[in-house]
């Protein structure tokens, strides 16, 4: 039989929109897109780069509910308001994925207010971390 668990935070908007933080379903772990917002303060940094690091605080607390950890994802979705921002982000999260390696997909659509300037939404394979993983380069170079 199939086991879900559903992740609730106790953020509101949750509540209202009638989502969760996350979902696993089985060894799958699905994290919705995730801001920067201090879940304690309710503050979030003006500085991009240290809210990316609360984004992947935030993404890590709730990988974590269900014994799974950042070095378990597979893909990740990144969406940066300012397309100027996108390089020192994207170097910033090149630090936190480094040997995790997951497929991304970047874009920079409109968010939901002016403090949201990066989030976060990953999928994850709990235990991936620990699979026989092998890396194949296409690279002509």
């Amino acid at each position: 039989m199939t086991n879900i668990i559903k992740v609730k935070t106790g953020n509101k908007l949750e509540e209202e929109a009638s989502y969760s933080r996350l979902v696993a379903v089985d060894d799958w772990v699905f994290v919705s897109n995730t801001a920067g917002r201090n879940p304690l303060t309710k503050e979030i940094p003006d500085d991009i780069l240290a809210q990316t690091d609360q984004v992947f605080a935030n993404v890590e607390r709730a990988l974590s509910t269900v014994d799974a950890t950042l070095a378990d994802v597979i893909r990740s979705r990144v969406f940066i308001h300012d397309a100027t921002d996108v390089p020192a982000v994207m170097r910033h999260i090149g630090k936190k994925f480094k040997g995790i390696n997951p497929v991304t997909t970047v874009t920079c659509p409109p968010m939901a207010g002016a403090s949201y300037k990066v989030e976060l939404e990953v999928t994850a394979y709990r235990n991936a971390s620990k699979a026989n993983i092998q890396e194949i380069s296409t690279s002509l170079t």
